[in-house]
């Protein structure tokens, strides 16, 4: 099922997720249907704030070298907790929650997260390049923080000042 996504500026974004204690089918399905979301939607992250729901779990599904979002390669990311951050490199971020802009976000190059899968299992991933940003990029969304966040305040003033030119130009 497609649910549907918050966009900015709903305070909901800004909430900080709760830790996920209960593993059931609930939680599965739930998960399902961000899946569902996230590829309807175009995207190749989602967490589960931005559907409305303020729990740890996040899911991301990369294209893989074929230009193939695969399912097989779906991870589902429930309390994630980085233990190490390292390296820097600059990325083009979008977001489902910001449709439509699009900029450049400093992150870390190199990270490595403690995480649950969806029946409770711990689980440690390294990742570098796109898998590290969309992983810092969709925790920051448990965290209550938008990309908007971390692109620096002549951008992001120039985003707010564009964000309500279209805004007045939506109609109602």
């Amino acid at each position: 099922m497609v649910l549907e996504i918050l966009e900015y500026p709903d305070k909901r974004l800004f909430e900080r997720s709760v830790e996920v204690d209960k593993f059931d089918t609930e939680l599965g399905e739930f998960l399902d249907n961000m899946y569902d979301t996230m590829i309807f939607k175009g995207g190749i992250g989602l967490a589960a704030i931005q559907v409305g729901r303020p729990i740890r779990a996040l899911i991301i599904n990369l294209v893989n070298e074929n230009k193939i979002q695969d399912k097989g390669d779906l991870l589902e990311i429930i309390n994630p907790k980085f233990i190490k951050k390292d390296g820097e490199q600059l990325y083009q971020e979008g977001c489902l929650s910001v449709p439509g802009y699009y900029e450049d976000v400093k992150r870390a190059a190199n990270v490595t997260l403690e995480y649950q899968d969806r029946f409770g299992a711990s689980h440690t991933l390294e990742a570098d390049g796109l898998l590290a940003v969309a992983l810092q990029h969709e925790n920051d969304h448990l965290d209550g923080h938008l990309f908007i966040e971390r692109i620096g305040f002549n951008k992001r003033k120039k985003f707010d000042k564009e964000y309500k030119k279209k805004s007045k130009q939506k109609p109602l």
